[in-house]
Parts: C-alpha cells; structure tokens; sequence
C-alpha cells in the first residue's frame, strides 16, 4: 500500500514571529501573557474532553497514564507539561527550533519526561506515527492550509481517537480583543502577531473536520472577563476564542 504524500502546511514567516519569541515562553508576565492567562480554561476544557470520551477517573493519581498524546504547535511546553503530570506519554512537536529548546529545558527542570521534537505535523504522519489524542491549539489561524493541516491530525490519531482544536472566530469582537486590544492596546503580544483576515469560524472549522473524515462531537467558547481578569468556558459564546473536539470513528 502506497504510502499518502504530505505537503507541509507551515508558514515560515509566521515560524519566524514564534522563534522570535521564544526565551518568554514561561515569564507569566511577558509576550505570551495572553496564552498564561487562558491555559487553565483550555486545559480544562481539553482534560474534561479526554477523561469523557475515554471513561477515565480524574480522582486516580495518573488518570491519563497509557495515553498518547501529541501536542502540535506545542511551543514552551504549556499544554505537555500538565497533560505529562496526569500521566500522559506526550510528544510535543513544533517548527521552531527554538521553541523544542526552552521547552526541552524547562521539562527537564520540572523532571518530566515529555518528547520534544522540531518536526512538521506533516513528517510525523509520513513516518506513520499515531496518537490517542492530537491536540491543536493556537495554531490553526498560523497555518499556511488549515484545512490540509486538519486532515494530517485526522491521519496522526488512531480510529477511536479524539482531535481537539481551539482557534480565533473571524469576527467584529474578535478583531477588537485578539489584535486592538492584545497587540496595541495592551502590549502583551507584539504588533502582527495574529492575522484577522486568517481567523476561522465554527461553521468554517467544522466543514473541514468533516471533510478530514473525523466526527465533531463538541464546541465550546472561552470567554475572557475584564471585570474578574479571568476567563471561562460558554458553550454559546464564541465570538472570540474557542475549541472543537472531533472523534476519529474509521
């Protein structure tokens, strides 16, 4: 059987913006503010998404122990290092070299075992590698074809398995928030970071889900409050940031 081709879907130049970017992966206070201040909702939301479909007890020591679980665009290490802590045998893969390195570093430093690698998505499958959870997050708007980049995470999780996404909605709100109010108003992400003309809607990212031939099962909206600085999960809110979470049947 032949082998499928893969095309990869990097951008260089959005790879650029992050490698640049790189050494503030863990300042809490730095360029990716934004993306500290979100983990814990996404992290939620991804945990709740995974211990459901998979009937797992969140009260047991390690419940994701036995899971495999790649973590694409996995940048400084946000996401890998809880989803390791709960037991998870992660693999976190992104195009900047530079990202692997901080990232490699700091899990050491934590005593975490966590495979990081400067790969493609694209060279992952082409290799034939297959996980029980392909994580996405951020990282679809970044893409040079999102829905090629879709249907590579549709290849890299086996039948069974579960692919979860979150992204920004192409909207009026989003453009206010994401870009004037996170890159000039507020600073905590430099100018050009985000592209609005690139965000993607619900509607949009669900047609290519189904076109990669996997199930969505689950939207859900995180919505962030200026008044309490926290943000939230809103099934009804996604005007913003969101995720999706599809299942892998065949």
């Amino acid at each position: 059987m032949t082998k499928p081709e893969y095309q990869s879907s990097i951008d260089p130049a959005e790879v650029a913006k992050f490698q640049a970017m790189a050494r503030d992966w863990w300042d809490p206070n730095g360029k990716f503010k934004p993306l500290h201040m979100l983990n814990p909702t996404r992290l939620d939301y991804v945990v709740t998404q995974i211990a459901t479909e998979f009937a797992l007890d969140l009260k047991a020591p390690r419940p994701f122990e036995g899971l495999r679980i790649l973590d694409i665009g996995s940048g400084g290490g946000l996401m890998s290092e809880p989803l390791a802590r709960l037991g998870a045998q992660v693999t976190g893969a992104d195009a900047a070299e530079g990202n692997i390195a901080v990232a490699s570093l700091h899990a050491e430093e934590q005593g975490l075992e966590i495979e990081y690698l400067n790969v493609t998505a694209e060279s992952l499958a082409a290799e034939g590698r297959v996980f029980d959870v392909v994580i996405a997050l951020e990282i679809v708007e970044h893409v040079a074809d999102p829905a090629a980049f879709i249907a590579t995470c549709h290849d890299l999780v086996r039948t069974g398995g579960m692919v979860v996404v979150s992204t920004l909605n192409r909207t009026a709100k989003s453009f206010g928030v994401a870009i004037v109010g996170a890159e000039w108003v507020m600073r905590w992400l430099p100018k050009g970071t985000h592209d609005w003309r690139r965000f993607i809607t619900p509607d949009e990212l669900e047609q290519m889900v189904e076109a990669s031939g996997l199930l969505p099962v689950d939207r859900m909206g995180m919505v962030f409050n200026p008044l309490g600085w926290s943000w939230s999960l809103s099934p009804r809110d996604l005007s913003v940031n969101y995720a999706m979470t599809a299942l892998r049947r065949s």
